[in-house]
C-alpha cells in the first residue's frame, strides 16, 4: 500500500477501476495494485456505504476520479447542479487525479447515457476550451482529458484528434488521459495506424494511461467493428501498444477497466499483475 504522504499523485504504477464487491479482498491484500479509480457519479450522494468504503480506501490508496457526465464537448452550458456536485466530492475527497471525456452526453435539457462524438473544429475547440476552464475554476485544479474511442469521423473536422487534444491542453492548462484501447478501437473502426497515432499524440502531457475490454463485431460491409465495452479482458494487441506507448513516454499510472461483467479480484488482479509487467519492462 501507498504511503499516506503520496496520496497526492498517482504514482506510476497499476491502478484498477474500484467496485464495491471488491472491497473487502482490495483492503485485506491488493497485490499489485497501488492506485484506485472511481467514478464521480457514484459519490455525488450525502452518505451511506459507498461514501464510508470511499474514505476507508482512500487512507491507504491515492485515489483518481473519472468523470463520465459533464458533456464537456456538448453545445450546452455545463450543468451548474453537476458542477456543485462534483466540487463537493472532489473538495472533500482530495485526490490524485481528476479527469473527463473528450465527448458530449446532454443536449437540449435531455440527458444520453453515452460518450458521443464531435466534429473536430475551431469552434467546437474554443467551446471545449471555454468549458475546461469553467471547470477547472470551479473544482481548483487541473483536469485530464481522454482521448474517445471512435466509430465515425466528421467530415468538417479541420484537426487531427491528437492535434486537437495537444491545442487544448496548451490553451487550457490540462493534462491528458490516454486510452490505448480506446486508440486501438478508434484505429480498427476508422482504418489507421494505432502507433501513428501513439507517435502524433503529446505524451509529456499524458497523466494517466488506461487499458480495457472490448467486443468485436462487423459492420454492415463485413469489416471489424470494435466495441468499446470494458466488460472482458484486455486483448494481446492492446498490451503490445501499452509496451509501444510506455518505452515512448517512460513510466505513468495505468489503470486496467473492467465495468461490465466485472470478473472476481483475483482475475481483475491478474491484469493488474499484467500491467505491473508492462512498466518493470520501461527503460530505465
Amino acid at each position: 500500500m501507498l504511503d499516506a504522504a503520496s496520496h497526492d499523485r498517482l504514482p506510476a504504477a497499476p491502478g484498477v477501476g474500484y467496485k464495491p464487491q471488491h472491497f473487502t479482498p482490495i483492503t485485506a491484500d491488493p497485490g499489485t495494485v497501488k492506485w484506485l479509480e472511481i467514478h464521480a457519479e457514484n459519490y455525488m450522494g450525502d452518505g451511506g456505504r459507498p461514501l464510508a468504503q470511499l474514505r476507508r480506501l482512500a487512507e491507504d490508496f491515492a485515489m483518481s476520479v473519472h468523470g463520465v457526465g459533464l458533456s464537456i464537448g456538448g453545445e450546452d452550458p455545463l450543468d451548474a447542479g453537476h458542477l456543485s456536485r462534483l466540487k463537493h466530492l472532489v473538495g472533500w475527497l482530495n485526490p490524485a487525479s481528476f479527469s473527463e471525456h473528450l465527448a458530449w452526453s446532454t443536449h437540449d435539457s435531455r440527458f444520453y447515457n453515452d460518450l458521443l462524438p464531435l466534429p473536430y473544429t475551431d469552434t467546437s475547440l474554443q467551446r471545449i476550451c471555454d468549458h475546461i476552464d469553467q471547470l477547472q475554476d470551479t473544482i481548483g485544479r487541473p483536469m485530464l482529458l481522454e482521448n474517445p474511442s471512435s466509430y465515425l469521423a466528421f467530415a468538417e473536422s479541420t484537426w487531427s484528434e491528437p492535434a486537437f487534444l495537444a491545442e487544448i491542453s496548451r490553451r487550457t492548462g490540462c493534462g491528458l488521459l490516454l486510452d490505448v484501447n480506446n486508440v486501438f478501437v478508434s484505429a480498427t473502426n476508422l482504418d489507421f495506424s494505432p502507433q501513428g497515432y501513439i507517435d502524433a499524440f503529446p505524451l509529456e502531457k499524458v497523466g494517466e494511461i488506461h487499458l480495457g475490454g472490448h467486443d468485436e463485431d462487423e459492420d454492415g460491409h463485413g469489416r471489424p467493428l470494435l466495441i468499446d465495452s470494458h466488460g472482458r479482458a484486455v486483448v494481446d494487441p492492446v498490451w503490445a501498444l501499452l509496451d509501444y506507448t510506455l518505452a515512448q513516454s517512460g513510466p505513468k499510472p495505468v489503470l486496467v477497466e473492467w465495468d461490465n461483467d466485472v470478473p472476481d479480484w483475483p482475475t481483475l488482479e491478474a491484469e493488474a499483475a499484467r500491467a505491473a509487467a508492462a512498466l518493470e519492462r520501461v527503460p530505465a
